[in-house]
């Protein structure tokens, strides 16, 4: 159910996009406090007696941490490791969890975890009657403190209760996400709008890009380990767990450096956003990877993440005839516990 969105006054167009006539919105987001609809985003519940016991055996999260006030990145693995989608993990109530993922990726999840729910007492719900709203800016803190009366204490970490939950998200300006009843929303986007500018959800994606954090969407599941969207840096897989779907071969590449390819950042010398697919290449024309996502930043110049291989690669770079340069990641390529993100003040 997406009519909320239309009551924004945003206008709803291919690949899950929503825009405004906002001039200049990735820029203003830098100096101001900007609003979006999440649109590209979903939710699945999980529900019942069984839900945590269910979710431990196919998710890379240590289930039990999700707490009502951490909310760790986690993914879904086939069998040889490779996911079909990766998300965040909130617990709403006790026996009670959501799981934050591209919208494309929420019915084939559905689908595949459905497969194993005969055996437990647990029900999976999509969640279309929920809207996800996005904040950011230096006042986004406030603005949600004030109308929502909750705050998350850091990145990964959910405030509120079982009606609407607020999550933290990492970038260059501080970022909160807001999911809500979507009979909610309108009051919610109106107060808001008041305070802060309404902008394309491109902008949101473009943070997500400038953190380092990709979702998979339908076109790109069951081709990446874990590893290679940098995973275990985001402290999105616990290697102190148990078994789960795809756990074996996870281990394996982690404790044997067999992760050949990695998420990297990057940007465009031109305006041309790339579709997700599209290949890297190196100065011979050899492919190194290829675009998960991209978007247009502050400065009219493309932003990217794109899986490469790790290997030295031969400059010059480009992208569809754009010269390409490598961009700094925000976090160390090294293995985050989720353990020591649940505890550390």
């Amino acid at each position: 159910m997406m009519d909320w969105i239309a009551a924004t006054g945003g206008r709803q167009e291919t690949g899950h996009r929503v825009t405004f006539d906002t001039p200049d919105a990735p820029r203003l987001a830098l100096d101001a406090t900007v609003i979006t609809p999440l649109a590209h985003l979903g939710a699945l519940d999980v529900e019942g007696p069984d839900a945590e016991t269910f979710l431990q055996g196919q998710t890379s999260a240590q289930v039990s941490l999700a707490d009502g006030e951490f909310a760790p990145l986690t993914c879904f693995c086939t069998p040889k490791g490779r996911m079909l989608a990766n998300a965040q993990l909130l617990r709403i109530a006790p026996a009670h969890y959501r799981l934050l993922m591209h919208a494309s990726l929420v019915s084939s999840l559905s689908g595949h975890l459905k497969k194993f729910a005969p055996f437990y007492k647990v029900e999976l719900r999509e969640r279309n009657d929920l809207a996800l709203l996005g904040l950011i800016g230096q006042e986004a803190p406030a603005l949600a403190e004030v109308h929502f009366d909750a705050l998350p204490s850091r990145p990964w970490h959910q405030a509120g209760n079982d009606e609407f939950q607020m999550l933290a998200h990492p970038g260059p300006r501080p970022r909160l996400l807001v999911c809500l009843p979507a009979e909610r929303a309108d009051d919610a986007w109106q107060w808001l709008k008041e305070h802060a500018t309404p902008v394309d959800n491109a902008v949101w994606r473009l943070h997500d890009i400038q953190a380092g954090l990709a979702w998979l969407d339908a076109d790109q599941q069951d081709t990446y380990l874990p590893q290679m969207l940098n995973w275990e840096a985001l402290g999105g897989i616990s290697f102190k767990k148990g078994c789960y779907t795809g756990q074996e071969v996870v281990a394996r590449a982690h404790f044997r450096g067999q992760v050949k390819k990695r998420l990297m950042r990057g940007q465009l010398e031109g305006d041309k956003l790339p579709e997700p697919g599209s290949a890297v290449v190196d100065a011979e024309d050899k492919r190194l990877g290829e675009v998960i996502n991209a978007e247009l930043d502050a400065y009219d110049q493309v932003e990217i993440l794109a899986v490469m291989s790790t290997k030295e690669p031969t400059e010059p770079l480009s992208l569809e005839g754009q010269h390409l340069k490598l961009l700094k990641l925000p976090y160390p390529i090294e293995r985050v516990d989720p353990e020591t993100m649940a505890t550390t003040d």
